[in-house]
């Protein structure tokens, strides 16, 4: 492994409250000073080690840590002065980890390629805390570089992550600040159970009081995006606040929305990338002779244009993490108990998912289709409830008629969530679907094709099996929810039924939004995957049914002028009409229609 340039050596002081332990560093004596000093960070990498799609059993081509390997060997080779960090939600996010390495003792296939690229630190993203408190603890032993947060403690008080570090390069010292994401709980509930987190901006702002006399550049690492995602208000989970309250940050790293960010506002330069490694963010400072900033600028660089590294693809660990969980899925060599590993379990009659009407938007979310339906069978059948929810996590997600295998299932559930099961009133069943449904916008008239709400992402719309209903696109959202029948009969308010839901839907709405009173009354020993596994083991052959227990209402989608304005869609003449529908009165008014 290189060896870095330059070391950092970080001693604890003091911990001076929950939030505000603080650490000093101790450089090493310099001879020259830093003309020139350059920052890469990567976030939202997902455990995409290799560079492979294994649910496609596909390489990628643009994506991956052994191509970021490649870019950042060069860099160090052009450049004196480097520092390397990333901004959390690296270790999930694929079946190598969330199905093998996430689950088992000793290395792990990120944390080793991590340390192979010489990180000097990285945050702890939410997706962190998917697996609980012993992995992020094993994440803290394996890796060669600090771990950071500074807006998050153990519930007894004591530090859960260093707050900060200080490096040097070239005699100019420069602070990182690490800040996870404070909705955690929100997401992963209980697993989150041993700490407690607060605001981004406060915390940032209490760090830089601290250490500002003792740094040339303060750098700060965000697991959250540019504008607040639930916490509008106070921006507790935004990067606005940060800067807000911190003006004089040099640096921000942000993440989590997997949105391109590239920005130079006033004095500070903030950067996000793309997740699974399609960008690195690339930050050049200059600075003068008594190390003050002179000159920023910023890149977002984009990993088509790199090869794979053999730093990566040539480590024997991560070689071998990779053919197992290629085995894993396609079925690997016969093991000592006579079993082979993973391989194909099952067969589709036919495809699950209806073609797309449009392109790039999906039809399993403007009606029922197999795929939906096949999960919350699952999931009624091995919960014992009345009714099931659950979401089509990807536009693409489907079941290809012919072989199924273990990527068959990631492709349509990419999530290790458990299931729970959870006592609800019609009046609040109700209120969850209307909290789902207002992931549509509202159909207004001349629109000839449905769209969603940008600001509620498609993971976040449920179906549900159990009722029958409607979804009245003509109200606003709230008012959306119709004719809900339950055994034949209208459901009653005050009516009691046991949902199954993921966990994580049961934190982040039924809970985080205050749906539902009752709390969980028993939780899967298994993942909803491993549900969906052995339900088509037990089938061998499944077709695709579709039971139409739910349509959209309060739209006439017909116009003369339908299909030509879809073709120019489907040419790529027009743009996907994904967050705003394609209406023709404001097509006639643009000309694009006559």
């Amino acid at each position: 492994m290189r060896k870095r340039s330059l070391r950092v050596t970080v001693l604890l002081l003091v911990v001076l409250s929950l939030f505000t332990g603080f650490l000093t560093g101790q450089p090493l004596a310099e001879t020259r000073s830093a003309e020139k000093l350059t920052i890469l960070a990567t976030t939202d990498i997902h455990g995409n080690v290799w560079g492979f799609s294994y649910e496609d059993d596909k390489e990628t081509t643009n994506t991956g840590m052994a191509r970021i390997a490649t870019y950042v060997e060069a860099v160090r080779g052009d450049e004196e002065y480097v520092i390397l960090v990333d901004n959390g939600d690296v270790i999930q996010g694929n079946i190598m980890t969330d199905d093998l390495f996430n689950k088992r003792e000793g290395d792990h296939p990120v944390m080793r390629a991590m340390n192979l690229l010489g990180y000097d630190a990285m945050t702890l993203g939410n997706h962190e805390f998917n697996f609980g408190e012993d992995l992020i603890k094993r994440m803290q032993t394996l890796a060669d570089f600090p771990i950071i947060a500074a807006n998050m403690a153990r519930v007894d008080g004591t530090m859960a992550a260093v707050p900060y570090i200080i490096v040097e390069r070239g005699g100019v010292k420069v602070g990182i600040i690490g800040l996870t994401n404070p909705n955690a709980p929100r997401w992963d509930g209980e697993k989150t159970d041993p700490f407690v987190f607060s605001a981004v901006g406060p915390a940032a702002r209490r760090v830089i009081d601290i250490i500002a006399d003792k740094v040339d550049v303060i750098m700060v690492v965000s697991h959250v995006g540019i504008y607040p995602e639930y916490d509008e208000a106070e921006g507790s989970d935004g990067g606005n606040k940060i800067l807000e309250l911190c003006p004089e940050i040099d640096v921000l790293i942000v993440g989590h929305d997997h949105n391109t960010v590239k920005e130079i506002r006033g004095t500070s330069v903030i950067g996000g990338a793309r997740n699974l490694g399609r960008e690195v963010i690339r930050i050049d400072l200059t600075l003068d002779a008594n190390k003050h900033i002179v000159d920023r600028t910023i890149a977002i660089v984009d990993m088509a244009d790199w090869e794979p590294s053999d730093l990566i693809r040539g480590d024997d660990f991560i070689i071998d993490a990779h053919t197992e969980t290629r085995d894993y899925i396609l079925g690997g060599p016969v093991g000592d108990d006579g079993q082979r590993s993973g391989g194909i379990f099952g067969q589709a009659a036919a495809t699950f998912q209806p073609p797309n009407e449009i392109r790039g938007i999906p039809e399993g979310k403007l009606r029922d289709t197999a795929v939906m339906d096949l999960i919350n069978e699952v999931q009624l059948k091995n919960s014992g409830a009345d009714v099931s929810a659950a979401a089509l996590f990807a536009d693409t997600s489907d079941i290809k008629a012919g072989d199924i295998n273990y990527g068959t299932i990631f492709g349509i559930y990419k999530f290790d969530n458990t299931l729970y099961r959870v006592k609800v009133t019609g009046a609040e069943l109700k209120a969850y679907m209307e909290w789902s449904a207002a992931c549509y916008n509202q159909w207004v008239p001349g629109d000839i094709s449905i769209s969603f709400n940008p600001e509620k992402p498609g993971y976040l719309y449920d179906m549900f099996a159990g009722v029958d209903y409607e979804i009245d696109l003509s109200k606003p959202a709230g008012q959306r929810i119709r004719n809900v029948i339950y055994k034949g009969k209208p459901l009653s308010d005050t009516e009691e039924l046991l949902l199954a839901v993921n966990n994580y839907r049961y934190s982040s709405a039924l809970k985080a939004q205050k749906l539902v009173a009752a709390t969980k009354e028993w939780e899967s020993p298994n993942s909803i995957r491993d549900m969906l596994v052995e339900h088509i083991q037990e089938q061998g052959v499944v077709q695709p049914k579709v039971d139409n227990n739910w349509r959209i209402v309060g739209v006439d989608l017909s116009s003369p002028y339908r299909n030509e304005v879809i073709k120019l869609v489907n040419d790529g003449k027009l743009e996907v009409p994904y967050a705003s529908s394609l209406n023709i009165n404001d097509l006639k008014k643009k000309g694009v229609i006559k």
